[in-house]
């Protein structure tokens, strides 16, 4: 089963470690991004790693205006509560496990090196399309 990790920079309850990334030091920064590559490396041995990818803050709303017609674009929404910062793709057997990789990956260091035990939203990829009955 595939479940979605996502990392929003804010929209979700506060971490413990609530000191904005922008603040921490660049060793701090070094150290937190080494903790999710070996993450993201030690799924890979154990053929958990699908894909991560972080993304900046800024974005835009797109939306079909019509056949023929420029795309309608809106924002960049930096107040959006639903901003995301990064994901990544796990492969697992379990939900359990799931549950298990979510936490540890909530431990990665921020300021002062102290885990960030930040929320992170866990999705499980949808396996098929809905079923419709009467």
């Amino acid at each position: 089963m595939k479940y979605l990790l996502l990392k929003h920079y804010r929209g979700a309850p506060e971490p413990a470690n609530n000191v904005p990334m922008d603040q921490w030091t660049p060793q701090e920064v070094e150290d937190h991004c080494q903790y999710m590559a070996a993450f993201a490396e030690r799924l890979q041995s154990t053929g958990e790693f699908v894909d991560s990818q972080a993304l900046s803050p800024g974005g835009t709303f797109v939306r079909s205006d019509g056949a023929g017609r420029r795309p309608v674009t809106a924002g960049p929404f930096a107040e959006t509560k639903d901003l995301i910062a990064g994901w990544m793709v796990i492969d697992v057997d379990t939900y359990e496990r799931a549950l298990e990789l979510a936490a540890e990956l909530s431990a990665a260091p921020g300021a002062g090196g102290r885990p960030i035990h930040e929320w992170l939203e866990l999705r499980p990829f949808l396996s098929g399309p809905p079923t419709v009955t009467e």
